[in-house]
């Protein structure tokens, strides 16, 4: 059924739908695509806007998670694709946070003309450190958390929330990406968060073709800066824009920031 797709991952279609420009929002990790609220408003006149929740997220289909299919990235790229494909898209705009930055990076390889330019905001190729890179994280520490989500899985999502979001002066941030990902399945949720923190995407960085803008924010416990400069010299056509707000989620927490970066960037 060509529908299933969309019905499948809640895709929607909003803004200027005569536009000839089509931009396409991806969610990151304990979050649907409502987290692009504050942001996409300001587009909604110029551009068609594409958004839906990632598999076992949001209000994307549960039984659409199979485990074997999303033990890689590759099943949320090739989800991606179809929903591409069934819609017709081409010359896009893709804007993608977190996760969904290194899945935008994988589906522009397997299908080159459907995209225009890229924009990655908290993007991480690999979270493990590794000999001459620093990733932000050690073994010890990702079995460390994913002991945690097994254990008390509510808990460590509250936990986990507050630190990610950071802007201690606003708690209702960190209280709302709390709720969404309280709402994961948490087997579910320990499988996507061991298939996005056990990663590796390093080598197919020199590979982009695409005029690629990296978005993170002055402080991001999640990415080290070095993370996002080290993608800057191994994407040849990239720039780096650090904006002025904290926490891995900027465009939750300072959504008219990202919406200016992004708009100097297509313009």
């Amino acid at each position: 059924m060509k529908n299933g797709i969309l019905k499948r991952n809640n895709v929607h279609i909003e803004g200027n739908n005569n536009s000839p420009y089509t931009m396409v929002f991806a969610h990151g990790f304990g979050c649907d695509q409502t987290a692009w609220d504050g942001v996409k408003s300001l587009f909604t006149n110029n551009y068609k806007l594409v958004l839906f929740d990632n598999a076992g997220a949001g209000k994307a289909h549960q039984m659409a998670h199979f485990f074997v299919k999303y033990q890689s990235l590759e099943g949320y790229v090739l989800d991606f694709l179809k929903i591409a494909e069934t819609l017709d898209l081409k010359d896009i705009i893709f804007v993608g946070h977190s996760v969904s930055a290194m899945v935008g990076l994988l589906a522009s390889l397997h299908a080159p003309n459907l995209f225009s330019k890229l924009v990655l905001i908290g993007a991480s190729p690999r979270y493990l450190n590794d000999d001459g890179y620093f990733g932000g994280f050690s073994q010890k520490a990702l079995n460390s958390l994913y002991m945690q989500m097994t254990n008390g899985y509510l808990q460590w999502a509250s936990g986990f929330s507050k630190i990610t979001m950071a802007n201690d002066d606003n708690p209702d941030l960190a209280s709302s990406f709390s709720k969404s990902l309280s709402a994961l399945r948490p087997d579910i949720a320990l499988q996507v968060a061991k298939s996005i923190f056990e990663s590796d995407f390093r080598d197919i960085l020199p590979q982009i073709n695409h005029e690629v803008l990296l978005v993170r924010s002055e402080t991001d416990i999640v990415v080290p800066e070095s993370v996002s400069i080290y993608l800057n010299e191994q994407i040849k056509n990239s720039s780096l824009v650090t904006v002025n707000a904290e926490g891995h989620f900027p465009h939750m927490s300072a959504p008219l920031e990202i919406a200016k970066v992004i708009q100097e960037f297509i313009s």
